[in-house]
């Protein structure tokens, strides 16, 4: 596994580690786009060029609609170049606990949409040629309890109400008592699952990446990356449908796109709070190991654990496949990241006895809504200004849904979800108010990190390694020392609500654990809700950050 810790690492991915898809598809096949140097004016300005941005992107643009994209980094630079490749209607926390928040039609239309979403990954593959490995499989869930353990049997009859509320749904699923999938040769037995059937996986890069070709030769698309957003305004009068409104979306260079509407395609919208305040930010691992090909039956699988193992797998080469394992979840900023990878790479070899190498290792942020479902639609108290965040560890049929019900909206044309993924819903709050309140309390802890300190002198960091300084007399420093023992020093205090950052010693980046906010090891901003970098402190610090960017 190969780690760069130059400032452009942080321009191409959102940590330190490299993620599987780019064995195959390495950051140098991406399409380049230009930085945005003029004013211009569009229909539609899209901000972020992950999933949702790309996929509204080409709703829109093959509606008619001229669209420009504005990127503050690289195309695909953030969570979507991190994920781990499953597209699946088996959603993480379960219809029947969907149904609790949302009511039956709200489950029923979150199992229609993440269906039409993975199907049209596969459309639109197969019809503009985009090689990107799509293909349908069956996905299992299994109790994360081997037979014969107490909770075993408990898991399992959870397992089978959920296959039965599934089935009232209209799902293919079914449950097998006794199932063990093909190649699992350990002595550790998990048999008996739910095969929830039409499920698909691809190469997440490689299909974004088949869509940007195809968008870069429209007439009526303009991308633009190392173009950081830095305020969305609306501007103009409109009362019941009389006058009008435009954006206004202003970069950090000065300039202004104006247009009819814009969406924040940004994993979470750079605003201070509203649906920011309803989501948990947690991070999640993943590694890549080889097995040989046709070892282990091709499908997804997952288990029953709050923070739970799943698997799939993608091309590596003529011997070897890769199983793609992730799991060992845990709150931004607020636990120790080791062991997480030690963790992983023991369950397969626990289950996959030939398994081999281990050839990549990293990690991904997931942004878990309290009532569990994306919002997608209109910012609440907006007009004319969209958002999608909330992926709730399906990011990747989130951003495909998003797609259509954004480029929905903004046309006029109804759409039997959007009702379910609205940002402004109401019907779910007093249902989801424990989790608020113990979320709020979980977040003002947070702010104790103010009196706290990680090291008491610079000489205590081992080269490679960071922690937060924060002595009576000065504000708190974020302190990195590289491999050649020089010293980074940026302000350690989040712009977004002032929480004070924790060193990531995996990724090499400086994490808020109050809602999540990121940024590289010389304070360069990866990850909102913040919309600005970690302020530098000495002249070095200026230095690096402007090499990420015009590097």
């Amino acid at each position: 596994m190969a780690t760069m810790s130059s400032p452009q690492h942080f321009m191409d991915t959102s940590g330190d580690t490299e993620p599987v898809w780019i064995h195959t598809e390495p950051y140098s096949s991406r399409p380049h786009f230009p930085k945005l140097d003029k004013d211009l004016h569009t229909d539609v300005c899209i901000v972020g060029a992950g999933i949702g941005g790309i996929s509204t992107a080409y709703e829109l643009v093959s509606r008619g609609v001229n669209v420009v994209m504005i990127e503050a980094r690289e195309v695909l630079s953030g969570e979507t170049g991190r994920t781990s490749g499953h597209l699946s209607n088996a959603l993480d926390d379960g219809y029947v606990e969907i149904a609790k928040k949302h009511g039956d039609d709200g489950a029923k239309a979150a199992a229609q949409s993440h269906t039409w979403a993975l199907d049209h990954v596969g459309e639109v593959s197969k019809k503009l040629g985009i090689e990107c490995e799509y293909r349908h499989l069956p996905g299992y869930e299994i109790s994360q309890y081997p037979v014969g353990h107490p909770k075993h049997a408990e898991e399992i009859e959870q397992v089978k109400e959920e296959v039965e509320y599934c089935k009232k749904l209209g799902m293919n699923v079914t449950f097998q008592e006794g199932f063990a999938v093909k190649g699992w040769d350990g002595q550790i037995d998990q048999r008996d699952a739910a095969i929830f059937s039409g499920q698909a996986t691809f190469h997440p890069t490689k299909y974004l990446v088949g869509l940007l070709k195809w968008l870069k030769d429209q007439p009526n698309f303009q991308c633009f990356t190392r173009t950081r957003m830095m305020d969305i305004e609306e501007k103009g009068i409109e009362i019941l449908g009389m006058g009008s409104k435009d954006c206004h979306v202003k970069t950090d260079d000065g300039y202004t796109i104006t247009c009819k509407d814009a969406l924040e395609a940004t994993c979470v919208p750079l605003q201070k709070l509203s649906v920011v305040a309803e989501m948990e930010y947690n991070r999640t691992y993943c590694i890549a190991i080889r097995v040989p090909k046709n070892y282990i039956e091709d499908c997804l699988l997952y288990d029953e654990a709050e923070a739970y193992k799943y698997i799939r797998f993608t091309a590596c080469d003529e011997k070897d496949d890769y199983l793609v394992i992730g799991g060992c979840d845990h709150p931004v900023g607020q636990e120790s990241e080791e062991g997480r990878f030690a963790e992983l790479e023991q369950w397969v070899r626990e289950r996959f006895t030939r398994a081999g190498s281990v050839d990549y290792k990293w990690s991904g942020q997931i942004f878990e809504p309290l009532d569990y479902v994306a919002f997608i639609g209109l910012n609440p108290g907006k007009k004319h200004t969209y958002i999608i965040t909330g992926d709730s560890g399906n990011g990747l049929t989130h951003g495909v849904l998003a797609g259509k019900l954004i480029a929905d909206e903004i046309q006029g044309v109804a759409n039997p979800w959007s009702s379910l993924y609205d940002p402004k819903r109401l019907s779910s709050l007093a249902k989801k108010l424990p989790s608020i309140v113990s979320h709020a309390a979980e977040i003002n802890t947070q702010y104790k990190r103010h009196v706290q300190s990680d090291i008491t002198d610079i000489e205590d960091l081992a080269p490679g390694t960071g922690g937060v300084l924060n002595s009576a007399t000065h504000k708190p420093l974020a302190v990195y020392k590289d491999d050649d023992g020089t010293v980074h020093k940026v302000s350690a205090i989040c712009p977004h609500l002032k929480g004070v950052v924790c060193w990531n010693n995996v990724e090499k980046s400086w994490d808020c654990p109050i809602h999540g906010s990121r940024f590289s090891k010389d304070g360069l901003l990866i990850m909102g809700p913040s919309k600005a970098n970690l302020s530098p402190v000495d002249k070095v610090g200026e230095v690096l950050q402007q090499q990420a960017v015009e590097a």
